[in-house]
């Protein structure tokens, strides 16, 4: 029997309802900013990902539509003070952030220090509370498929929504083998963030159908843009 095409079964709107539509570079300006969230309102994106000090400038502009804010903290490294993580999600979530993607403390994990790793997962948790979406920057290209899986289960077992590739700040990206581990781990418990190098439509809809519900890009607008007719 011919295999589907990984196109077949994605439309151009679930794409759209999928994508974090994200900037996160050092040297985005407020401009940068206003154009990323009056193109995630004109294409009907999910989301809006930014840095936490840019938060309150993009509530002020998508508060009144279905577009989420979405702010990264502890970014990139995931090595800051548990407190300070805690509390800089805590501040974003009181500016307008609807959804906090934090990074996992990845050298804790990979000393064997567990505990660490979760309880920093969970002080973010708990500062945010129950009706935020967290989701979990495991940063894969870091990682043994091993400590892939480890990373999985801290976050499964903290009430985190979402486990995340990457930040797309490290030496690499999402790939379709980690998405397709990490949704084999957590089953349906959590849900799978792809996020690092997605570029076109192909890629997207490819992590979608290995088990990704979200789509971390600063390509969106090109990724619907080249949807199948």
């Amino acid at each position: 029997m011919k295999k589907k095409s990984a196109n077949a079964v994605i439309t151009s709107a679930s794409m759209a309802k999928a994508i974090d539509h994200t900037i996160l570079k050092a040297d985005a300006r407020h401009v940068d900013l206003e154009v990323l969230a009056q193109e995630a309102m004109t294409h009907g994106f999910g989301a809006v990902c930014v840095n936490s000090c840019h938060v309150e400038q993009v509530y002020s502009i998508l508060k009144d539509s279905s577009v989420h804010v979405c702010s990264v903290v502890g970014f990139p490294l995931g090595a800051m003070h548990p407190k300070a993580r805690a509390f800089e999600a805590q501040r974003a979530v009181e500016e307008g952030a609807g959804e906090i993607d934090m990074v996992l403390n990845i050298g804790a994990l990979k000393s064997g220090d567990f505990k660490t790793a979760q309880s920093d997962i969970q002080e973010v948790r708990q500062a945010v509370g129950d009706d935020i979406i967290l989701k979990v920057i495991i940063e894969t290209c870091l990682l043994t498929e091993k400590e892939k899986m480890l990373a999985c289960k801290i976050a499964m077992s903290t009430n985190a929504d979402f486990v995340k590739t990457s930040t797309g700040f490290s030496n690499g990206g999402a790939t379709i083998e980690d998405v397709r581990l990490m949704k084999q781990t957590v089953g349906n418990s959590m849900q799978v963030k792809a996020s690092g190098g997605i570029k076109d439509w192909d890629t997207a809809a490819a992590m979608m159908n290995a088990g990704a519900s979200r789509i971390g890009t600063s390509s969106g607008v090109t990724i619907l843009e080249n949807a199948p007719k």
